[in-house]
């Protein structure tokens, strides 16, 4: 019975000394479990500001590319009815070129008529 008796007492000790090792290691897994805690609180602060600068800058970009957009729109017009103003202005000085042609042209010509003499004095 006393061999039964120190059997048991070996496991006591063994079992409390287990269970020590088991705290100790909760106690450690605790501290890991907590500087993750911070760390992962941190995260999300840092994304829930990057997230935020994100916003912000889609905005921005968004508002950017707009105003693009319509200068691109206003430049093209602009471009569009520049080219007919080109058009309509060589359209008009083909038309003063042939007319200036046919007004030197019937200057320079001499009038023949058959009931004056042609004269070359000019008074």
């Amino acid at each position: 019975m006393a061999q039964h008796g120190a059997l048991l007492q070996t496991y006591n000790q063994e079992l409390v000394k287990c269970l020590e090792e088991l705290k100790r290691t909760r106690g450690e897994l605790q501290l890991q479990i907590d500087k993750a805690e911070e760390e992962k609180c941190l995260k999300e602060k840092e994304l829930k500001k990057l997230s935020s600068d994100l916003s912000r800058i889609n905005q921005v970009l968004d508002d950017k590319i707009a105003k693009r957009n319509a200068l691109d729109k206003t430049i093209s017009e602009t471009e569009g009815a520049y080219v007919k103003i080109l058009e309509s202005s060589k359209v008009l000085l083909d038309m003063i070129r042939r007319e200036t042609m046919t007004v030197k042209h019937s200057l320079t010509k001499k009038p023949v008529s058959k009931d004056l003499p042609v004269s070359n004095d000019v008074h």
